[in-house]
């Protein structure tokens, strides 16, 4: 029989656009790939990929105890009727109920992958107890911890509340994310869709519509641009989160000037579109978007937290400013009305997600701890 991996999520969204690469790798050397999530619609996508999926009913993004202990429950019943042989799990939710239910139900190995924590050293201490206590009982169960943040890593170590711990890092698809597979010709119908001109600076945001990804503080920092600047929009809205953008504040935007095009498949397209990228987060782990806007040649400016810190390099690949000031985001934004120097940090935020953000490597690093495991704990992991 096939080694059997399953990669636990809250929804297929994340197991599509997060772990995919992982699962095709697990499928690619003839193990058995499973992805655990609440059904929806990339679940068609994943088996066509020859992924099979398994429904949780009751995964929800919300805060939902009743829900999670639900989730709980389902997922026990899978890993046992599945004889599942690698559990990765990914948090907030189901990286602390995922480790717990996986090893009581003496799944051979368990794999966390901390994507961000959801407190930083910046929070309340009631927060901060919480989910650190949280972390440190859940990574109890598990058998390697993933951390994709190194700054995460450093405190988790630091406060003594994680065991079998590594740097893990994020990536993208570096041959997909890649500007010259574009020619001018389709970057120029690309800026006519979302109408722009040649001398029009495109600013471009890609993010579910929730206050936590800083839209307020940026639609108020575009009001303080001059006119060749244009604000771009992608992402879908996101109803279940508590912080989820109120339509007249996407309507004050819209008035404004911003373009809001939803969640779109053809993102790779839209930064070839676009002049500058910007990310205005409150909270990230290590973005995702960043990286891609990165590796397209685009100067990223970003907040200046965790995350985004990894992914920028100041004055050479873009800027970092303060959270929540619109003023010094507008500013950082005015910086790059020159065209030269942004096509100066283009060309050196492609060559530092060459050297950074690999998904290959990534993968790998996935697959080696799987291993790196079996061999501690006497386990064989054969084709």
């Amino acid at each position: 029989m096939p080694v059997t991996v399953a990669h636990l999520t809250t929804v297929d969204m994340s197991l599509r656009f997060l772990v995919l690469a992982q699962l095709r790798a697990v499928r690619d050397i003839g193990w058995r790939a499973i992805g655990i999530s609440a059904p929806g619609p990339w679940v068609a996508e994943l088996e066509a990929e020859g992924i099979e999926h398994r429904a949780l009913a009751s995964s929800t993004r919300a805060m939902d105890p009743i829900a999670d202990v639900g989730a709980a429950r389902e997922l026990w019943r899978i890993l046992r009727r599945e004889r599942v042989d690698v559990l990765h799990t990914h948090n907030p939710k189901p990286g602390l109920y995922g480790r717990v239910v996986g090893r009581a139900a003496r799944v051979p190995i368990v794999v966390n992958t901390v994507h961000g924590l959801y407190a930083t050293e910046d929070d309340p201490l009631a927060k901060r107890t919480l989910v650190y206590g949280l972390e440190a009982v859940a990574s109890r169960c598990s058998d390697a911890e993933l951390f994709q943040n190194p700054e995460d890593l450093a405190l988790m170590r630091r406060l003594h509340l994680t065991r079998n711990a590594h740097y893990l890092g994020n990536g993208v698809d570096l041959t997909r994310f890649d500007r010259a597979r574009f020619s001018v010709d389709q970057r120029d119908a690309a800026r006519a869709e979302i109408g722009a001109t040649d001398t029009d600076v495109v600013v471009g945001a890609v993010g579910r519509l929730v206050a936590e990804k800083g839209y307020p503080e940026l639609f108020e920092a575009f009001e303080l641009l001059p006119a060749p600047f244009r604000l771009v929009v992608v992402g879908g809205h996101d109803p279940e989160k508590p912080d989820s953008l109120a339509a007249d504040v996407v309507q004050r935007a819209r008035e404004q000037g911003v373009m809001f095009l939803g969640h779109r498949d053809d993102v790779d397209r839209l930064y070839a579109a676009m002049d500058v990228f910007v990310l205005a987060s409150h909270r990230e782990g290590f973005p995702r978007a960043a990286m891609e806007a990165a590796a397209m040649g685009l100067p990223v400016v970003a907040t200046d937290i965790r995350g985004c810190r990894e992914v920028v390099d100041p004055g050479a690949t873009g800027a970092l400013v303060p959270v929540g000031e619109p003023p010094a985001l507008a500013a950082a934004l005015r910086g790059l009305a020159d065209e030269s120097r942004r096509r100066k940090l283009g060309q050196a935020a492609v060559a530092w997600a060459g050297q950074h953000f690999d998904e290959r490597r990534v993968v790998q690093t996935v697959l080696d701890t799987y291993r790196n495991v079996a061999r501690r704990k006497g386990l064989v992991l054969a084709l």
